[in-house]
Order: C-alpha cells, then structure tokens, then sequence
C-alpha cells in the first residue's frame, strides 16, 4: 500500500465549507453568523437536529448557505439517525489534499467540495451511562460513530482542515479568523487537532470502561434472542 506523501501545504487557509453535526447546541448562535459576516459566500452541511438550529439562527439566510446532509451526498438518513455522515464524498471533502491532482479530480467527479472546517461533539455517553437504572442497550445507543469518524477525519487532515470539537473555542476560532481575513493558520489547526484526538480517545476510554465493568449477565439480560 502506497501512502501520500505531501510536500507542499497552506500556512492559512479560507474556510468556505464547513460541516457542522453537534449534540451540545451551545455557542452555535455566535459561531454561525460571525463566519457568515466573515466569509458571505460560506457554506454550511449539517444534519438533524443541527440543520433545524442553524436553520433557525441563520433566518432567510439558510436557503442561500445551509444543505443538509443528505441532500449533499444523495444518500437519505436511516431510521432513527443510525447513518448520516458516512460517505465517500463526505470524507474525501474532509481528507483531500490541496495540491494533489487525483483529489482534485474526485471532488470534481463527485461534485464534491473540501470541508474546511468540521464542528463536531459527541453523543452524551457519560450522561446516559451518569443516570440512575440506564440499560446496556441504552448505552450503546448513544456510542457515537459518525462524529469521532469526522473528527478524526479532519484532525488527521490538519494540514487543510480545522477540527472544532469544544464550544468553549468558538470565540478564539472566531478571533483568529477576523484578524486572517477569514483564513485559519496551520498553528491553530494544529493545536485543535491535537485537542480533538484527545478528545475521541476519551471518549473510547469511557465506553471501554463502560463495557468492560458490565457483567455478560446484564448485557443478555437487555435482549431476545432466536431459539
């Protein structure tokens, strides 16, 4: 297997794409409309109950710069949400590179774009697991598997991508963006790549603890089975 081997980056780069797929809906109603005013030709992707929030925040706006999902990929969400962001051209728009001509010619294959930015947290594992009687069936529920896939995604591309997955680095991001003309440095992308992977190893953390200290008896106890 051969690995791509990059030479050649951007110390800043415009954000124009960014997909947004978050639990905790705080600090949305300053994020969004400050990279609007930064970037008037911004895009946004989300999903679910995210679209309907920023749908709300961005008012007649939305039709101009807000897609959902599932009207980008072509592909609609199953029931029940257990599939949204899981795609091909989701993840080469989080994984291209900018100076690599084969990535250029997928996106332009797929019609797809690069996502610049992905704002992503978790579904609240600890606060299920937190309540009092919660079922092992409960819990593995709200294991999240698109959101650590994205942002992993876009920490491993840091090189292009900026990966946001703490509400409390909204204003920071925004700060950085307004004095860079709405660009992130490869410093910023850095630092937030390494919060993010931080970020998704805990959270496997607690699931492997979780899971680890349930007795087989309990987790059968949650479930049928075919004779």
């Amino acid at each position: 297997m051969s690995i791509n081997v990059v030479s050649k980056i951007d110390d800043l780069v415009t954000v124009r794409h960014v997909l947004i797929s978050v639990s905790d809906k705080t600090g949305l109603e300053l994020l969004v409309p400050h990279l609007r005013q930064l970037n008037p030709q911004i895009r946004f992707f989300s999903t679910g109950g995210t679209f309907a929030r920023l749908k709300e925040i961005l008012g007649s706006d939305a039709d101009q710069c807000l897609k959902q999902v599932s009207d980008y990929t072509g592909q609609p969400e199953t029931q029940g949400g257990l599939v949204k962001t899981l795609d091909f051209k989701i993840y080469l728009g989080l994984l291209t590179e900018t100076y690599n001509t084969s990535h250029q010619s997928d996106l332009a294959r797929t019609a797809g774009v690069p996502i610049d930015m992905v704002v992503v947290n978790l579904y609240p594992f600890q606060a299920t697991i937190a309540q009092a009687g919660v079922t092992v069936e409960q819990a593995r529920g709200n294991i999240d598997i698109g959101g650590p896939c994205m942002i992993r995604a876009a920490a491993k591309n840091f090189l292009r991508v900026a990966s946001v997955v703490d509400p409390a680095d909204y204003e920071r991001i925004l700060n950085e963006l307004a004095v860079r003309n709405g660009c992130t440095s490869l410093n910023l992308r850095y630092e937030l790549a390494c919060k993010a992977f931080d970020h998704t190893a805990e959270y496997d953390r607690n699931i492997a603890r979780y899971l680890t200290h349930q007795s087989l008896q309990m987790v059968r106890s949650c479930y049928a089975f075919e004779s």
